[in-house]
């Protein structure tokens, strides 16, 4: 077959967005065309993760094939561009759905941006423990709720963190030593360390094109990590839906348990078909350290997993 020079390979590694990617693959798009429509066709939640699960499983599968090839054949080309495509309108849907706001920029207006800083903020885009104090008390004044989490997700940030969900999360992690998996900018570590835990936080840097990674912030992936520290708690927050790597927290025999911050939602974090076949850990929802996962609109969730 003949080889894709190397250049392709490099351009797609600069997450070109989807206007681009459709300008220079437009045969590609018309294919994707066809899958989103019959996707949406039904209008139902169900039919949409469905699609959403068969991304991930089908990005996989490419990534698999590819891995350690400095060029590709057309075909797998093709098929990694798709997939990037599919993702991108899958998000674009998202947002739009989430903001009410089909094109042009979404942005806060004076007020309620000067109101998520305050609560959400250091400075900048520096997360910091919130306060559910004030948090239940000036929340409810800001009327652009809707476009927060669509604003932060390029930039890494899923969720924020109280400081109730941290002290609760120090207590049950207690005296063990503990690594965070996929940590991307090193928040959630940053916080536990501040709270008196024994933590490393690790992350593969596959997101560089968008999170700026602190020296705290070890590059490793998953299994790696895992293999490296061998700890005895292990925390990821909003792990990638269908990802390929917590099954290796299941897998390690040190780990007594294992904690995830994630969504009730299945299409939108966590690997759930490795959660329900692996059979040496306990699994629950802790629904009171899950009402601490903030925005409350996010439907974020905390599982606990401990070993039997």
């Amino acid at each position: 077959m003949n080889q894709i020079p190397k250049k392709n390979l490099e351009w797609l590694d600069t997450n070109p967005p989807l206007k681009e990617l459709c300008a220079r693959y437009p045969e590609e798009w018309e294919n994707v065309e066809s899958e989103l429509a019959e996707a949406f066709s039904g209008g139902s939640a169900d039919s949409l993760q469905v699609y959403v699960k068969s991304l991930s499983a089908r990005g996989a599968n490419i990534a698999k094939g590819a891995v350690g090839k400095k060029s590709l054949d057309g075909r797998t080309l093709s098929q990694l561009v798709r997939n990037r495509m599919a993702q991108l309108a899958v998000k674009q849907h998202l947002v739009s759905v989430a903001t009410g706001v089909d094109s042009g920029k979404v942005r806060f207006n004076l007020l309620n941006g000067l109101l998520a800083q305050m609560l959400l903020f250091r400075d900048a885009l520096e997360r910091k423990p919130v306060s559910m104090f004030w948090f239940r008390l000036l929340w409810p004044l800001v009327w652009q709720k809707r476009i927060l989490m669509p604003l932060v997700q390029p930039k890494g940030i899923y969720c924020f963190y109280s400081r109730e969900l941290i002290a609760a999360l120090a207590k049950m992690i207690g005296a063990r030593s503990c690594l965070e998996i996929a940590a991307g900018d090193g928040t959630l570590s940053r916080f536990l360390s501040e709270a008196g835990v024994k933590i490393t936080a690790t992350d593969d840097y596959s997101w560089q094109h968008a999170v700026t990674y602190p020296e705290t912030v070890i590059r490793k992936g998953a299994q790696e990590a895992l293999g490296a520290y061998n700890p005895e708690a292990v925390i990821c927050s909003w792990p990638p839906a269908g990802n390929s790597f917590e099954k290796q927290v299941f897998r390690t025999r040190g780990v007594q348990l294992y904690i995830v911050i994630g969504s009730r939602h299945h299409y939108a974090a966590g690997n759930w078909g490795e959660y329900k076949n692996q059979t040496m850990f306990t699994f629950s929802e802790e629904k009171t350290l899950s009402r601490l996962v903030l925005p409350p609109e996010l439907d974020g969730a905390v599982f606990v997993f401990k070993r039997i």
